[in-house]
């Protein structure tokens, strides 16, 4: 039976979730690194967004994140990420909706004319300050999808000024961020792959 095919790049956090749950649960894709500058004619016939991450299936395409996330731990879910609280679906609206709008504005303030950096970061300040506020360990008692689903863009943004997040009175917050840098997970999911072409062999990623 033919293996579910991962459009991915390495870099991107909506396509390291993807990988991080398709890794939890233990599904094995054959995962197909491309470059967004690059992007392969199979890939954009696949992808109606253009964009990663975008999981193809005998049923279909999956062309969201954490669809692609829910799709994965519904076939298998060994750590039991979706069982988390109601309060875990808002706070990944949160990150997905205006903390993501203040990240792109903060890290990409070129892209946007007129836009105040700072003050994008300072939006994006008060949901990391609440997430600190919520953290122990993890998000809720245990790890969740929240949890995955969030921690790549906590990265992205906190790498934009590395010295300036540290700095701030965050400390579950940043506690929470760095064992996820230094675990074995992310160091799974951001080994690198050659840039997929037409015709090459599978890579398998599980």
């Amino acid at each position: 039976m033919k293996k579910p095919v991962l459009y991915s790049f390495r870099r991107c956090p909506y396509a390291m979730r993807a990988r991080l749950a398709v890794a939890s649960a233990g599904l094995e894709v054959e995962l197909r690194e491309i470059l967004l500058r690059d992007k392969p004619a199979a890939f954009l016939a696949a992808s109606p967004s253009g964009t990663v991450p975008c999981l193809v299936t005998g049923d279909g395409v999956i062309d969201e994140s954490l669809d692609v996330m829910i799709w994965a731990l519904s076939q298998k879910d060994p750590e039991g990420w979706l069982k988390m609280p109601e309060e875990g679906a808002d706070l990944i609206a949160r990150a997905d909706g205006p903390f993501k709008d203040a990240l792109d504005r903060t890290k990409y303030a070129n892209r946007y004319p007129g836009v105040d950096r700072d003050a994008q970061r300072d939006i994006a300040a008060l949901f990391l300050g609440d997430l600190d506020t919520a953290i122990d360990e993890w998000i809720f008692d245990r790890p969740t999808l929240a949890d995955f689903a969030i921690l790549p863009f906590v990265r992205q943004f906190a790498f934009i000024d590395k010295h300036w997040f540290d700095t701030q009175p965050w400390p579950s917050l940043q506690g929470w961020l760095e064992r996820f840098l230094v675990s074995d997970r992310f160091a799974h999911i951001m080994e690198k792959y050659p840039q997929w072409q037409e015709g090459d062999p599978p890579t398998l990623f599980s």
